[in-house]
């Protein structure tokens, strides 16, 4: 049986690394006497597979994961026993059986959607010019790991949500395909806002 869970990870729990949360769900898979199927060979891993890994210190409303069971459970009964052995900043938003033969979840994964919240607040003004000059560049060069790379096709959407108070917020969609992955942090960066000065949520992530 193949499984779909759809989580939030919100809390201290957005520093918790993705190898971590691996092993936490497996912990509570087994906690929650799930029969979890394994892989087969010298070193047998469960077959539990995340769709994106999310950077360390982002909170998520829309976590995906599938996992594979050795037997059928109803989804609700899976939700119910995987809720009593969960931190309390892991959420269950849906859990459902999907088909056995459906491709692997990070080769369908396109994009990511998050929201940008700026602790050390900019006038909504200058945020939108900034995006405006962003979004009409042909090219943004940027470095990651020594190598050189231009995120400006990475960026599918920027919107800047304006608040009473004259400051803004930013919603972005960016790709999150393999080899083609934009980060919230680097579009941060080449707006002229250092990236520790702003909490970010994963809200979507979309497939093919």
């Amino acid at each position: 049986m193949r499984v779909r869970i759809t989580f939030a990870k919100q809390g201290a729990l957005r520093y918790v690394g993705h190898l971590d949360l691996h092993r936490l769900w497996e912990r509570a898979m087994r906690r929650a006497n799930l029969p979890l199927a394994y892989s087969q060979g010298f070193h047998p891993q469960p077959k539990i597979s995340l769709a994106a890994a999310l950077p360390l210190g982002f909170s998520s409303r829309a976590e995906v994961m599938d996992v594979r069971l050795n037997e059928d459970i109803q989804p609700g009964e899976i939700s119910a026993r995987l809720k009593d052995n969960l931190p309390p900043d892991i959420q269950i938003v849906e859990v459902k059986a999907v088909e056995e033969n459906l491709p692997a979840l990070q080769t369908q994964t396109l994009s990511a959607s998050y929201d940008v919240h700026l602790t050390e607040p900019v006038p909504g003004s200058e945020l939108k010019r900034g995006v405006e000059a962003l979004m009409n560049s042909e090219a943004l060069i940027r470095e990651r790991r020594s190598k050189t790379y231009d995120l400006r096709p990475l960026i599918e959407m920027i919107s800047v949500i304006a608040q009473a108070d004259g400051t803004a917020w930013l919603k972005m969609t960016l790709a999150a395909r393999e080899g083609a992955t934009g980060r919230p942090e680097e579009v941060l960066s080449a707006l002229g806002i250092e990236p520790e000065t702003a909490r970010v949520e994963r809200t979507r992530l979309i497939f093919k």
